[in-house]
């Protein structure tokens, strides 16, 4: 990764592979992946308030430490280091779309139509 990678939609590559391998049995992993993927997906997007960090930030913090194995872990820790290490960046990005502006994101990503939507 160089400086022209979009963070965001870096991040936002792994949320599926934590959402497809949670094994379903604990309901923080099998919810929590499944709504960082849906979240994330709203970041690449630029449909997302800047509200919206700070929700799936809590989302990352009720899934780490209360499951079984450590995918739960796994799944929130990169989603918290963007925004612990990259929140200028994201809310600009969020409000940058807000206001019309073009995200940078040429992501293809789509979350699975299962899920209701906030």
């Amino acid at each position: 990764m160089d400086k022209s990678t979009d963070v965001v939609q870096a991040i936002a590559r792994l949320t599926p592979f934590y959402c497809h391998e949670s094994c379903g049995q604990c309901t923080p992993c099998r919810e929590g992946s499944r709504w960082l993927d849906l979240r994330m997906a709203h970041f690449v997007k630029g449909d997302a308030s800047v509200t919206a960090i700070d929700q799936i930030l809590e989302i990352t913090k009720e899934m780490k430490g209360h499951t079984i194995c450590a995918l739960a872990d796994a799944a929130a820790w990169p989603v918290q280091g963007l925004i612990r290490h990259f929140r200028p960046e994201l809310e600009s990005q969020l409000q940058g779309a807000k206001i019309g502006s073009h995200v940078h994101s040429n992501a293809k990503y789509r979350p699975e139509p299962t899920i209701a939507t906030a």
